[in-house]
C-alpha cells in the first residue's frame, strides 16, 4: 500500500498534512458535531465556520478550484432542500413574490449550510490524509480491526470498481446502446448485477491473496508514531473554536 494514492488525496507538506491521522479524524468529528448542533435560526455561526474552513484550506494549500467541484457531491440534498419551502406547512412568509413556508426555509437553510460545511470538513481530511496513514490512525483510536480493514480496502478498491463500471458502460455504448433511456433500464439493472458479482469475486481473490501472504486480520500501520500531547492540543484548536462558536450561538439564541 505504500504507493496507493486515492483520488481525493492532495499530496502536500503543510501543517495539516503533517498532523497525525487520528488527530484529524477526532477533530473533524468534533467540528461536524458542533456544526450540526448549532441552531439553524442564527446565521452568524455558519459564516464563522465557513471563514475558518476557507482559512484551513489556505493553510493546507488546498486550492478552491480543487475543492469546489468535489463539493457537488451534496447536490441531490441541495435540490431536496430547495423544495422544502414549497412543501412544508404553516406559518408562511412572502419572499420574492412567492409564498413560502417559514419552517421550510429554515430547514432548507440548515441542510444546505450544515451539509456544505460538513462535506468541506470531510474533503479536507481526505485531501490531507493518505490511505497509508489511515490504518494506524484508526487503530490508535481503538477502532476494531475488521472495521479498519473494510474502510482501507474500500478506499483502495473504490476506484477500481468505478473504472470497471466505466468500461462496462463504454462497452454498452460501443454496441449501440444508450444507458440514459428508460427502455434500457433492464439492461442497466443486469449491468449493476454483473458489476456486483465481479466485485464480489474480486474481493474473494484479493482476500485469498492476502491470506497467502500472511494476512492476520489487521492492516499494518507502517510504524507511524502516535500523536503527542502537543500535537493534540495544537491540531484541535479549530475544533475547540467550533465548539465555542456553537456554545456562543446557543447562549445568544
Amino acid at each position: 500500500m505504500a504507493t496507493v494514492s486515492h483520488r481525493l488525496h492532495l499530496p502536500g507538506d503543510s501543517p495539516v498534512h503533517r498532523a497525525p491521522a487520528e488527530v484529524k479524524i477526532v477533530c473533524a468529528a468534533l467540528t461536524v458535531f458542533a456544526v450540526v448542533a448549532t441552531p439553524r435560526e442564527i446565521f452568524w455561526p455558519f459564516a464563522v465556520y465557513a471563514v475558518g474552513l476557507v482559512e484551513l484550506w489556505r493553510v493546507a494549500h488546498i486550492p478552491l478550484r480543487w475543492i469546489t467541484p468535489r463539493l457537488l457531491i451534496e447536490l441531490p440534498f441541495v435540490v431536496l432542500a430547495i423544495l422544502l419551502p414549497f412543501a412544508a406547512g404553516e406559518p408562511r412568509t412572502t419572499l420574492l413574490g412567492l409564498s413560502l413556508s417559514t419552517t421550510g426555509l429554515y430547514t432548507a437553510w440548515g441542510i444546505i449550510a450544515k451539509g456544505t460545511i460538513g462535506v468541506g470538513i470531510s474533503l479536507t481530511v481526505a485531501a490531507t490524509t493518505s490511505v497509508r496513514e489511515l490504518p494506524g490512525g484508526l487503530s490508535r483510536l481503538h477502532v476494531p480491526g475488521s472495521v479498519v480493514t473494510i474502510v482501507v480496502l474500500m478506499l483502495r478498491y473504490v476506484d477500481v470498481i468505478a473504472d470497471e463500471a466505466a468500461r462496462m458502460r463504454l462497452a454498452r455504448v460501443s454496441r449501440g446502446d444508450d444507458p440514459r433511456t428508460i427502455r434500457q433500464i433492464g439492461a442497466t439493472a443486469r449491468g449493476v448485477g454483473s458489476l456486483f458479482l465481479r466485485s464480489y469475486e474480486r474481493g474473494e481473490r484479493v482476500h485469498l491473496a492476502m491470506l497467502s501472504r500472511g494476512f492476520t486480520g489487521t492492516i499494518t500501520d507502517f510504524g507511524t508514531p502516535s500523536a503527542t500531547r502537543g500535537q493534540w492540543l495544537v491540531a484541535c484548536i479549530p475544533a475547540f473554536a467550533a465548539v465555542g462558536v456553537c456554545v456562543g450561538a446557543w447562549v445568544a439564541r
